[in-house]
């Protein structure tokens, strides 16, 4: 009974200093081994006098060693316990700033993507101004090569016509210019004459080629071709007729004819044309008993001019 209570009081000594350390009191640290032996002194006095047997000793020794390894080695699972809340503190720090960059990362994402829809967007209103733009532009191509085409055919008509008009220039220089615009007389009245007469007309006003000579009163076709001829006379005689006649060599083809009845002059006028060959002649031919009539005003004229040649 006494081996029983002494082991049992060392026991709650034990345990007592182990919760002593727990709460923050003595800790195995503080535990030396002078205090032990002084506790397992007071125990021996105590067990001398009960007449405790040396195994229990033995024993008690055993025990203390192995509560104090006990205590050395919750004091290293302490630590390392410590160690590891400081590194986990550390690793949660870390993740939470792990954590903080991701969600910055997936706010960028986000915003990338909204961005990247916004230009998806745009890429496509430019992609569809770019087509109308290229089927605008295939429209002004073809409307430009419509245009050059155009351009072009004027062009050729342009060549061609100035070609036509090089060659009316070539043929309008190569072509004989005639024409010719005649006055009888500044001497009053010419006539009455025994027979029919070539009238003879001194002012020449225009004699383009020189196809009329005032000298015989002849116009000489210089080509083949058709010409216009008029004639203009006056005669003051009254009550008589008037009659002019055109030749074609020795052929009449012209007759004009007036009776003045006392009330005024007596006044011709006629035209024709005619197809000459080189070399043709045509004059004028006042009736034999006729009279003309002609002054600085031109009365009487004789006019005439190549049209063209044949």
């Amino acid at each position: 009974m006494r081996r029983a209570a002494s082991f049992l009081a060392l026991l709650l000594c034990l345990y007592w200093t182990g919760t002593q350390g727990e709460s923050g009191g003595v800790t195995g640290n503080d535990i030396t081994q002078t205090e032990i032996q002084s506790e397992i002194l007071g125990v021996k006095s105590t067990s001398d006098q009960t007449n405790i047997s040396p195994d229990i000793w033995a024993e008690l020794k055993e025990l203390r060693d192995m509560a104090i390894e006990h205590r050395v080695e919750l004091r290293k699972l302490e630590q390392e316990n410590t160690a590891i809340q400081t590194r986990l503190t550390a690793s949660e720090s870390k993740n939470a700033v792990l954590e903080s960059k991701m969600n910055a990362s997936e706010n960028e994402v986000k915003e990338l993507q909204r961005e990247n829809t916004v230009l998806k967007a745009r890429m496509k209103t430019s992609e569809n101004v770019m087509e109308e733009l290229k089927m605008e532009n295939t429209d002004l191509q073809s409307r430009v090569t419509a245009s050059e085409d155009k351009r072009k055919v004027l062009e050729a008509r342009m060549n061609v016509s100035e070609n036509e008009v090089e060659e009316l220039k070539m043929d309008i220089a190569d072509q004989p210019k005639v024409a010719f615009s005649l006055g009888l007389t500044d001497d009053g009245l010419l006539g009455p004459f025994n027979t029919d007469i070539t009238l003879k007309f001194s002012k020449v006003i225009t004699n383009f080629g020189r196809a009329y000579s005032p000298i015989t009163g002849l116009f000489t076709a210089p080509v083949r071709g058709a010409y216009y001829f008029s004639l203009n006379t006056v005669d003051l005689q009254n009550n008589a007729w008037s009659v002019v006649s055109l030749y074609h060599n020795n052929k009449r083809v012209l007759w004009s004819s007036n009776y003045n009845n006392g009330t005024g002059s007596n006044r011709l006028s006629n035209s024709l044309v005619l197809q000459l060959e080189k070399g043709d002649v045509v004059y004028l031919v006042l009736r034999a008993g006729d009279t003309v009539y002609d002054n600085t005003y031109n009365h009487t004229t004789f006019n005439g001019f190549l049209l063209f040649p044949l």
